[in-house]
């Protein structure tokens, strides 16, 4: 499906990374068929060459212009700039994939100018071990074709999700951020840890692999989360007594404020363009 297809990456943020190394460890294409190309940090293409193998080049020109696909990494502040920069050496042979958050696909379109079809996605950086939970949308010249296509570039670097547009700035605020409100709850629990006398290498060891067995747990079962843990619970327990400060804190509320205020930013940012 891939063969002696070239992808572009315009902007080599942490997200291109992540999807970058996700094909390479996955060997989805050959390393020399990946170009990373970005404004200024050439630092930066430097250490994706030397890590991955691929190929590197400050010229957006010519990178736009070797590719079948292109994809969408630079802050989403800057794709007008750079779309209108590279226009020329754009087709409507290629395939537009976005990884910009809060953009639609009739802005894209729009600057495009021409009939490139536009695949919008919200993966997250879990792309980078080949975890990622990806949700894909089809712009209004995008073929089913061209869904599968983003479909098995983005299974190599963890799930996929097809979905309405409407429904891409909950995936946003769920699994676009979602990875940062794990870290974020890692965080506190290290400082726990710590406080309590684990040393961080045994600290991590330990939270790592609960993470891991939750998510196997929830993949595996069909009992719902409350479920779950009220089994981890004995009465009087030390697990009750954590739990206990969690409801008193408001834990959960404020989780779901979170997640709400992402969605918003999300909306908010695509707004701008409508």
């Amino acid at each position: 499906m891939f063969t002696n297809k070239t992808i572009t990456f315009l902007g080599a943020g942490s997200m291109a990374e992540a999807i970058i190394a996700g094909l390479v460890a996955h060997k989805i294409v050959s390393p020399t068929q990946i170009v990373a190309t970005n404004l200024s940090n050439k630092q930066k293409l430097a250490d994706l060459k030397a890590q991955y193998g691929i190929q590197v080049t400050s010229n957006r020109h010519e990178a736009v212009e070797q590719a079948d696909i292109i994809v969408l990494a630079m802050k989403p502040k800057g794709v007008k700039d750079a779309l209108s920069e590279v226009l020329v050496n754009t087709s409507e042979n290629q395939l537009f994939i976005s990884v910009l958050a809060g953009i639609p696909t009739f802005y894209l379109e729009e600057l495009l100018g021409h009939t490139a079809p536009v695949i919008r996605t919200m993966p997250n950086t879990s792309a980078k071990v080949g975890a990622s939970a990806t949700a894909i949308c089809a712009g209004t010249r995008a073929r089913d074709e061209h869904l599968s296509l983003v479909s098995t570039l983005f299974e190599a670097v963890g799930t996929v999700l097809v979905v309405p547009e409407e429904k891409i700035d909950a995936v946003t605020g769920i699994a676009g951020s979602g990875p940062a409100y794990f870290y974020y709850l890692v965080e506190a629990m290290e400082h726990a840890a710590a406080e309590a006398g684990l040393t961080e290498e045994e600290a991590g060891s330990l939270i790592t692999q609960t993470i891991v067995g939750v998510g196997k747990r929830l993949q595996q079962t069909t009992k719902s989360p409350k479920q779950l843990y009220e089994e981890v619970m004995s009465p009087n327990g030390t697990t009750e007594a954590g739990i206990k400060v969690l409801k008193e804190r408001d834990t959960q509320n404020a989780l779901q404020d979170a997640i709400a205020k992402a969605i918003a930013r999300s909306k908010e940012l695509g707004s701008m363009y409508s």
